[in-house]
């Protein structure tokens, strides 16, 4: 019991984590509701002349207001690390980070934006650190990688982190299609190696 417990400690401190501290955050503690809104909208309207700033708007309310109602709804309480090991070992039913990706992902998506593209993206996927996975959101057209991430776990208790995606300070980014791409092709080479006529 004790070795499942300490295979779930550990499993848990290292999903979503990342191998460098952040030096900065988006966020601060004296920071109004409104001030936030504010900050985001503006990120999200900087992301291109063409970007509708009543959709930067929406999106920015949506990616700030509906976190915090799911951490209530998933009864996160603690910092991330420890809401990840509960929810490994069942005291939890939500609350890593691909669940908070999931669920912004399709909140932003119900609305239909015309000028504002949704992308996801992985952190860690091709490392010993357990994966991290985020939505990050683009001008329309835009590539993925000129985006805005809109991560809603790191800072715990669904308060929202955002900054660009290549000036993140914690996590080095890639396209989700890019890491599954990798992660195919890695496992297509490691199936044809346990084949018995790939040693003769």
């Amino acid at each position: 019991m004790k070795s499942l417990i300490a295979a779930g400690l550990v499993f848990a401190l290292g999903a979503c984590a990342g191998d460098r501290p952040p030096r900065a955050m988006h966020i601060a503690a004296e920071e109004t509701p409104e001030a936030r809104l504010s900050e985001v909208t503006a990120a999200l309207r900087a992301l291109g002349p063409g970007v509708d700033p009543a959709e930067a708007a929406r999106a920015a309310d949506i990616a700030l207001r509906d976190p915090l109602h799911w951490a209530r709804e998933w009864d996160v309480t603690d910092p991330p690390l420890i809401h990840n090991f509960k929810v490994v070992n069942g005291f939890r039913d939500k609350g890593v980070c691909q669940d908070w990706a999931d669920a912004l992902e399709i909140a932003l998506h119900a609305q239909r934006f015309r000028t504002l593209d949704l992308h996801r993206a992985i952190a860690n996927g091709r490392t010993l650190s357990l994966e991290h996975a985020t939505v990050v959101v683009t001008a329309s057209g835009q590539d993925w990688s000129q985006g805005l991430v809109l991560d809603p776990w790191r800072l715990g208790q669904g308060r929202l982190w955002w900054g660009r995606v290549d000036a993140d300070p914690r996590y080095d980014w890639e396209s989700r299609e890019s890491y599954r791409a990798w992660r195919d092709a890695w496992q297509a080479r490691s199936r044809q190696a346990q084949r018995p006529d790939a040693f003769r």
